[in-house]
């Protein structure tokens, strides 16, 4: 019977999981019929992403702390009800200030939901069930993030656009998730309530905020001008600096015996201060698979309606990566595990610029780079993370979500600097193509010339070209574009790659510092 209900409390954390992780990848197909919808601008339109990812990052270690003491199947069934309440709402918007708010209310549900259903699992599986447990839940993650955009697609194209089901979807799932959950979760809770920690979560959500609005603002294309711009470096500080006076706060509140919103564990043990470095470089690592549709496209020749497809192989193998590596850590060991899947990342990042020029290839290089990060996000950093934090565990888990979220909101703007600065050569080689192929710049309109020198993506021209009438002018725009397309992915998984072995040492001193703990924890026990 006890099997039974955790099989079904698994389940339902599976589902919700699922559903919070499919919404940034969802978002990113209907941004821009939003933005028609609304007609507002790019840089206005880009804030529904933006709000979603900053509520995150207050939410994410608020709800983990409140259901560590409150209990998790509490705080679960209200995170999803929020989600949902959120969901319904910004489909039933009018205005794009409605979609905006709506958009902060399903973030401060979604944000505790993985870190929930992760808290549960540690700290009510048996010990030898929960690498299989943790695996499938971060397997139903990072699934939801690689699949989110396909998904997305699929709902826009059997609706005809409409972005509205994109949210409504949501809504009949929040409202089972929550009937089946009051009736198949039993509650739990690692810690005693000792009352909220108020300035604490002031202070964490300001400085979050902060950090978070400086990473949306950096621009890829040129990234150090943007960092020494106000927007970044004013926010940023002000995020350091408020991330140094909470430790100073939650470092005075546990001296005087109360209950902190940071279980100081986290920073007083080495080894669990460098589980959170893995938890940044693996959102880092996640973030490089978001590019794959446009390889797809510009290397591979896939038109982009089926492009996006082709993420298939690589989510398939990162479920099987998130469970099989749950399975193996219980077995094996969590460190063991993620070498296996930090490894197996490296590879896959090392064959698209060394291999890749064929579709079959580029499966197999994908289901590397997927197998890498389903291990990776699934069970072993969950329990490295929680380990030695017995009473917070759902907090510790949602500390090491905002490390992972940092990453995922950092990873794609230095990603696509790579390929901006690959576009810059644009110009300059259609010329040289050009003169090749025996056509002189001259006989082109200056007004088409000035349409591709202001090209500063590789999707804003690729449909232009197609409609050039001269084949021997449509090539050499082409074979520009293939080319410099080429330099920038090679350059973008040489960084994956150069990611993943950074990863491997991290992994390492961890290791090291974990051994030199558990011994001082023995002895100490012993002593005593």
């Amino acid at each position: 019977m006890q099997q039974n209900k955790q099989g079904m409390a698994l389940t339902l954390f599976a589902i919700g999981v699922f559903m919070g992780g499919l919404d940034n990848g969802i978002m990113s197909s209907a941004l821009t019929t939003i933005i028609s919808s609304f007609g507002v601008n790019a840089n206005w339109g880009s804030w529904v992403v933006t709000i979603y990812t900053l509520g995150l990052a207050v939410s994410i270690p608020i709800m983990a702390k409140l259901s560590d003491d409150y209990g998790r199947k509490r705080m679960f069934i209200i995170g999803v009800s929020l989600f949902g309440v959120g969901s319904m709402l910004v489909a039933l918007s009018h205005s794009f200030t409605m979609i905006l708010i709506s958009r902060v209310i399903q973030a401060l549900g979604g944000g505790g939901i993985f870190p929930i259903a992760n808290g549960y699992i540690v700290s009510s599986f048996p010990l030898d069930k929960q690498g299989k447990a943790l695996g499938m839940v971060g397997g139903m993650n990072g699934i939801a993030a690689i699949l989110g955009p396909n998904i997305g697609s699929l709902i826009l194209g059997v609706t005809h656009n409409d972005w509205h089901w994109l949210f409504w979807i949501n809504v009949p799932i929040a409202l089972l998730l929550v009937i089946f959950s009051m009736r198949s979760i039993k509650e739990n809770k690692s810690s005693a309530n000792s009352g909220l920690d108020f300035i604490g979560i002031v202070t964490l959500s300001l400085a979050m905020l902060s950090l978070m609005y400086s990473l949306t603002n950096l621009k890829g294309a040129n990234l150090g001008a943007s960092m020494s711009h106000p927007q970044f470096y004013a926010f940023f500080v002000v995020g350091v600096v408020l991330l140094v006076a909470l430790l100073f706060i939650e470092n005075a509140i546990a001296r005087r015996g109360k209950d902190p919103l940071i279980p100081m564990q986290l920073f007083r043990r080495t080894e669990l201060r460098w589980t959170l470095l893995i938890g940044l470089t693996s959102g880092l690592t996640l973030a490089s698979v978001i590019f794959l549709p446009a390889f797809n496209q510009i290397i591979l020749g896939w038109p982009s309606s089926q492009a996006g497809y082709w993420y298939t192989p690589m989510a398939l193998a990162s479920g099987v990566g998130a469970m099989g590596g749950g399975a193996f850590m219980d077995k094996r060991g969590p460190i063991g595990t993620l070498i296996i899947g930090m490894i197996a990342a490296a590879i896959g990042a090392l064959l698209f610029p060394l291999w890749v020029h064929h579709t079959w290839q580029m499966v197999i290089a994908s289901a590397f780079i997927g197998f890498g990060v389903g291990v990776t996000l699934g069970a072993p950093i969950n329990f490295l993370i929680t380990e030695n934090v017995p009473d917070s565990k759902s907090t510790a888990l949602g500390i090491l979500s905002l490390t992972r979220t940092a990453g995922m909101t950092l990873g794609p703007t230095v990603f696509a600097g790579f390929l901006s600065r690959a576009m810059a050569k644009f110009p300059t080689l259609l010329m040289k193509n050009l003169s090749s192929a025996g056509i002189p710049p001259s006989s082109i309109p200056q007004s088409e010339l000035a349409k591709m020198n202001a090209v500063e993506s590789f999707g804003n021209i690729n449909s232009q070209v197609q409609q050039i009438p001269a084949p021997s002018v449509r090539n050499a725009i082409l074979n520009a574009i293939h080319t410099v397309a080429q330099q920038g992915f090679n350059h973008l998984y040489y960084a994956t790659l150069t990611i993943a072995l950074v990863s491997l040492v991290i992994i390492g001193i961890t290791s090291y510092y974990r051994s030199k703990a558990k011994k001082l924890d023995a002895a100490t026990n012993s002593a005593s």
